[in-house]
């Protein structure tokens, strides 16, 4: 029983991580694969098999050579010259996505609230600045009930969807793509998606004494990241090209299910937008307190200024540009994950963490705190 409890547990962790803003609102399924049009179904199949091979991959990895933070694992990869160099481009990184998460949340208070967008930008850094004077162990929790919920609404959106006329679409949807676009598309989205998830699932694999809860967690959470970009795509279709203009194209599918469903809906984006912003910002400023003479109190804040000043570009216009181009630098990442062997040379690293010579840890959504903390080398 603890076993399958710890494979849900990483699974839900791994699906937490890849589902940020863009994935929640259908903006990052949209630009991704919706608009390729008849491609998208196979392209989804592909990228579901590369999240269950890779992300299984990379945790295995890191529990054998005891990777303690993603530069570590990106160390072992490049090397420690050139990893520690990744982990500072991964850093810069972080702090753009935090942008487009802070830039999704004034989004939906625009789009579906009829409130102001600065708002939203507001009360969001606001209630990040008061939950991180807390950690962030609370908001890994509230993950853990977020993704269960997203999971059944996705089921809820098929179901609903079934019934729409034209929702048969997804099968034969013209696109003006070429069918190269749209097969790197997915190469794009997943080596950025892993590149990023690196900082959560690193640490979390460092702290799992079963290797089989890793292999099970990796497999079932790719297959759900999987479902609900099918999900996603299958509703969205539907709606084609008409949905292309909203900044939320899932919460407008959601206003056919219900005054009721639609709020639940859009409360969970602004949730996983919210838990995702914090856990990005927590991580990018223990990275920087660690390399800059700054009093540690003053970082997030400045961190979060600085995310505010991007976010004023606005959300659909930051992730269509950004994250192609974080994308296609995450491929180099990616290449070096795959050609990585599965079992690091005799010697090579720590014990694993519960294994000879390290105290044994359960699994619970705490333990993956250290997922956003880099350690001094």
């Amino acid at each position: 029983m603890k076993s399958h409890i710890r494979t849900l547990q990483i699974a839900f962790t791994y699906i937490g991580t890849i589902v940020g803003a863009g994935f929640a609102t259908g903006q990052e399924i949209l630009r991704f694969f919706t608009r390729y049009g008849h491609w998208a179904l196979l392209t989804i199949l592909f990228s579901a098999a590369l999240f269950i091979w890779l992300g299984t991959k990379m945790m295995i990895i890191a529990r054998k050579i005891s990777a303690d933070s993603y530069e570590d694992f990106n160390r072992h990869l490049f090397g420690a010259k050139a990893g520690t160099i990744i982990s500072l481009f991964t850093m810069i990184i972080l702090i753009g996505v935090n942008s487009i998460m802070l830039a999704g949340a004034g989004a939906i208070f625009k789009e579906h609230l009829g409130l102001p967008y600065q708002a939203g930008l507001l009360l969001t850094i606001l209630g990040s600045y008061l939950l991180l004077k807390r950690g962030i162990s609370g908001i890994l929790q509230i993950n853990s009930l977020v993704v269960p919920l997203m999971l059944t609404l996705s089921l809820i959106l098929v179901c609903n969807t079934l019934g729409v006329a034209g929702a048969e679409r997804f099968l034969f949807l013209p696109t003006d793509y070429s069918s190269i676009n749209a097969w790197i598309s997915p190469l794009l989205y997943t080596s950025f998606n892993l590149g990023m998830a690196q900082a959560v699932l690193v640490p979390l694999a460092r702290h799992t004494d079963d290797e089989r809860a890793l292999v099970r967690g990796g497999i079932l959470g790719g297959a759900g990241i999987g479902f609900m970009l099918l999900a996603a795509h299958f509703a969205m279709s539907s709606q084609m090209p008409g949905i292309l203009q909203f900044e939320i194209p899932m919460g407008s599918i959601a206003i056919r299910l219900g005054p009721v469903v639609q709020m639940v809906f859009l409360l969970l984006i602004f949730m996983e937008i919210f838990s995702t912003f914090v856990a990005g910002i927590y991580g990018v400023s223990v990275q920087l307190q660690q390399r800059l003479p700054v009093a540690p109190a003053l970082v997030a804040p400045l961190l979060m200024l600085i995310c505010y000043v991007f976010s004023q570009f606005g959300f659909s216009s930051l992730l269509g540009i950004f994250y192609p181009i974080f994308g296609a630098l995450c491929l180099i990442w990616v290449v070096m994950l795959v050609r990585s062997p599965m079992s690091p040379p005799p010697g090579h690293g720590k014990p694993p963490a519960g294994g000879a010579g390290g105290k044994k840890q359960g699994i619970t959504i705490v333990s993956i705190k250290p997922a956003i903390r880099t350690t001094r080398k």
